[in-house]
């Protein structure tokens, strides 16, 4: 009796530890978190640059630091995978950084510093699914500069740090009027870089930000993005089944765009970021997807051009 049981137990343990990896957040251990910049993969890196620079436009505007690409496979969580381009150089970027917003709300929240009210959820998610800047001002307005400015700093999460060139910032209300707090090294007020970005997500699919409870509610504000353009606009094509947690922004010629992939096949799960400083960056970022996913080997699009 015990023998005959013994498959079927391993069969269970196989089978839980299958579904523990196919969900979010990823369960893993804080110690096997590792700075991104540890995670730099040299084939992935190669693959990258090969895949954006073959485009001419998109070398120039890389070479001009126009346009910073970032990506980070996560297909093996126990081996993640970093590769990017112009990844410190921060740039003006829009609505995205309102993902700084809400971390800070949700830091916020789980001190017992902001009462988690309907309106408070309300406005989060619209924040982020459709991009309200009334809403992201009202986030910014019920939490200040100063919190946001100490959490994108804190030793925790170093989304902001001057010394490696910037990051993720929020400096200023999504309107017209009131006070600012610009960062401190190009006086953007609304400022992101693609290594930041991509931390961003990598702390939040493995349950870091702030805790696992809290990263929770956050993928679930992030997923299913009502703004259906840049990214969206092809993974919806290309991978429908797969879910998407996104956040955008665009002003004149600055577009930005952000998304962590979970698709059902493994080898479709990935983090990638673009800045871009270029009138055509709306289509420029639309039509990286498809060489990112090249560069990431995924055998359905390695033959595709």
């Amino acid at each position: 009796m015990k023998r005959s049981l013994f498959p079927f137990l391993l069969l269970m343990l196989f089978a839980g530890t299958l579904l523990a990896q196919n969900q979010l957040p990823i369960k893993i251990a804080d110690s096997k978190i590792q700075p991104l910049q540890d995670l730099v993969d040299l084939d992935l890196q190669s693959n990258l640059e090969k895949e954006l620079k073959s485009n001419p436009q998109w070398k120039k505007l890389m070479s001009q630091k126009k346009m910073a690409v970032g990506v980070v496979d996560l297909s093996d969580p126990d081996n993640v995978k970093f590769a990017r381009i112009n990844g410190n150089h921060m740039m003006y970027a829009a609505s995205l950084p309102k993902i700084a917003i809400l971390l800070t709300a949700m830091d916020a929240i789980d001190s017992g510093d902001l009462v988690e009210t309907a309106e408070v959820k309300a406005d989060m998610r619209i924040m982020i699914s459709k991009s309200s800047n009334s809403a992201a001002t009202r986030m910014i307005d019920r939490v200040g500069y100063e919190r946001i400015g100490s959490v994108m700093t804190n030793p925790k999460y170093e989304f902001y740090n001057e010394e490696t060139g910037g990051g993720l910032w929020v400096g200023k209300r999504y309107g017209g009027g009131g006070d600012t707090n610009r960062e401190p090294i190009k006086n953007l007020s609304h400022a992101a870089s693609v290594t930041q970005v991509c931390r961003f997500y990598y702390l939040l699919a493995n349950g870091k930000l702030v805790n696992e409870n809290r990263s929770k509610q956050m993928l679930k504000i992030l997923e299913n993005p009502e703004l259906h353009h840049k990214f969206v606009n092809t993974l919806e094509k290309i991978a429908p089944a797969a879910r998407l947690f996104r956040k955008s922004g665009s002003w004149k010629n600055f577009h930005s765009d952000s998304i962590l992939v979970w698709g059902k096949e493994p080898n479709r799960r990935y983090i990638l970021v673009a800045l871009i400083d270029d009138p055509n960056g709306e289509n420029i970022i639309r039509s990286l997807v498809k060489p990112v996913e090249r560069a990431l080997n995924n055998p359905t699009l390695v033959s595709t051009r």
